[in-house]
């Protein structure tokens, strides 16, 4: 999967100058002038990463971010704006959730910082919903094998403490093999 990162200004000379700062970073950039389109290419796209102003006509950055929280919220969000006020930022995190807050102007190399370490916390999450994924399967697995064959998962040990494996002849072990393969295809 790309690293497809979000920016959405509505002034071209900012997303200009964004593009170019980003050139040689390894996203893909996508672009957008106001939340609607914002919202449409969020549709299109897998995206990682948003990128918005807060002052824009029609939709705000917050309103925006607002929305990609409840449309996609595994993606981070960042705002970017020229009109800073203590309202404004808290308001945006509160809504929004957002990741960080940046001014304008910026640094390029804050800006590409924060996006390398955005991507970076989006794929641990991505991963650890996966494995919670792959956790939640193998409890659900184990509960229809013991409720197939009654303290399967019961483990017997010595006085050392090591596990006793019981005798299963080869038949017993197919049926049980068998039996899985065919519930969990």
């Amino acid at each position: 999967m790309g690293n497809f990162i979000l920016i959405v200004d509505d002034e071209p000379n900012v997303i200009a100058s964004l593009k170019r700062a980003l050139m040689d970073e390894p996203y893909e950039v996508i672009t957008a002038c106001n939340g609607t389109e914002g919202l449409e290419q969020l549709e299109k796209h897998r995206i990682k990463v948003v990128m918005s102003d807060e002052m824009m006509p029609g939709m705000s950055g917050t309103e925006f971010l607002t929305e990609v929280k409840k449309r996609r919220p595994e993606t981070i969000r960042i705002m970017l704006t020229g009109h800073a006020s203590i309202e404004a930022a808290m308001n945006a995190v509160n809504r929004g959730e957002i990741y960080r807050f940046f001014t304008k102007p910026w640094n390029d190399i804050e800006i590409k910082l924060a996006l390398k370490s955005a991507i970076e916390r989006y794929d641990l999450e991505e991963e650890n919903r996966r494995l919670l994924r792959t956790v939640r399967r193998q409890a659900v697995n184990l509960k229809l094998l013991e409720k197939a064959y009654p303290s399967i998962t019961r483990l017997d040990r010595d006085e050392e403490g090591n596990i006793l494996i019981p005798d299963m002849d080869d038949d017993e072990f197919r049926a049980i093999v068998a039996q899985c393969e065919q519930e969990y295809a």
